[in-house]
């Protein structure tokens, strides 16, 4: 059976445009648009910060369904490391969310791990895992790469 070819918009030509795309998607709060830099294989997987492993595009769409309820998610990518290889690509980073509460905007941080595969669709998010970073996380990951830096 042959795929429709799809929009343009769709095709990602690196997986820095894809992550780019769902952290924008995320923001936004926008369903439709997330979803669609998934990767369209049934093992797909997604774990939120303190959350079980989600598995398939239609849990997963469930999942940020429920969070996208209260809106968007005010997350910025930041302290990416990057491993490619053929036609995988893994980033970790940390994840800065801003978060209004009474007493004003606080920030919390999230260890973030995305996964992309190269398809013919172009590249395509396989996996994402969060996890909480804890109080100072971005102070301490900086002052650990900091370190790693030196002994090299």
């Amino acid at each position: 059976m042959v795929r429709p070819k799809p929009p343009a918009a769709l095709l990602q030509a690196t997986p820095e445009d894809t992550e780019a795309e769902f952290y924008e998607a995320l923001q936004q709060g926008d369903l439709a648009r997330l979803m669609a830099v998934w990767a369209d294989e049934d093992e797909i997987v997604c774990v939120h910060p303190g959350g079980p492993r989600v598995v398939g595009a239609a849990a997963i769409r469930a999942s940020f369904g429920g969070i996208f309820s209260n809106g968007g998610v005010p997350a910025w990518p930041e302290q990416v490391h990057k491993l490619h290889s053929g036609g995988t690509a893994v980033h970790h980073l940390v994840e800065r969310i801003s978060i209004a509460t009474p007493e004003g905007t606080q920030t919390a941080w999230v260890l973030a791990t995305n996964v992309y595969l190269k398809t013919a669709l172009g590249w395509r998010l396989a996996a994402h895992h969060a996890s909480p970073g804890g109080p100072g996380g971005l102070e301490a990951l900086q002052a650990a790469a900091d370190f790693s830096a030196t002994l090299h």
